[in-house]
């Protein structure tokens, strides 16, 4: 799959957990990895719940 890369403007309080959350680099390698995890969570979400 392609990767593009995009721009945001996040909150700053999600910046905060953002960075607590890249702590755990086992589990996250940066900031986009972490946010692209994120994003596919709340698509398969949707995906539940139309169900």
């Amino acid at each position: 799959m392609a990767k593009r890369p995009i721009s945001a403007t996040i909150d700053e309080e999600l910046i905060k957990w953002i960075d607590l959350k890249l702590k755990d680099r086992a589990k996250y390698r940066n900031k986009s990895h972490l946010i692209e995890v994120a994003l596919e969570s709340l698509k398969d979400e949707g995906k539940e719940q139309k169900r």
